[in-house]
């Protein structure tokens, strides 16, 4: 993995876990229900800029790679299993 985007998705992760626990506060508060659900949104928001994080460092490295020693069906259905993942979200 890249330090650089290693760096990035370590430092939002980070930042979700605080977002985690200010959610469960809000919950255990019995916040308005609204704003539970907006931080909710914000998490799951943050969660998937992770996933744009790890997709970007593997198209960069691996699959840089896989191109390079020939493995077009290994990088092939690695992209179609990830396109796949985002259309069940």
């Amino acid at each position: 993995m890249k330090q650089e985007i290693k760096k990035k998705a370590l430092r939002r992760l980070r930042i979700i876990k605080g977002q985690l626990n200010g959610l469960e506060k809000m919950i255990e508060d019995e916040k308005y229900c609204i704003d539970i659900i907006t931080q909710s949104s914000a998490v799951k928001q943050a969660l998937s800029g992770i996933e744009d994080i790890i997709l970007e460092n593997h198209l960069a490295t691996h699959a840089k790679e896989q191109l390079k020693t020939g493995q077009r069906d290994k990088l092939a259905a690695e992209i179609l299993k990830v396109y796949k993942l985002s259309k069940k979200i």
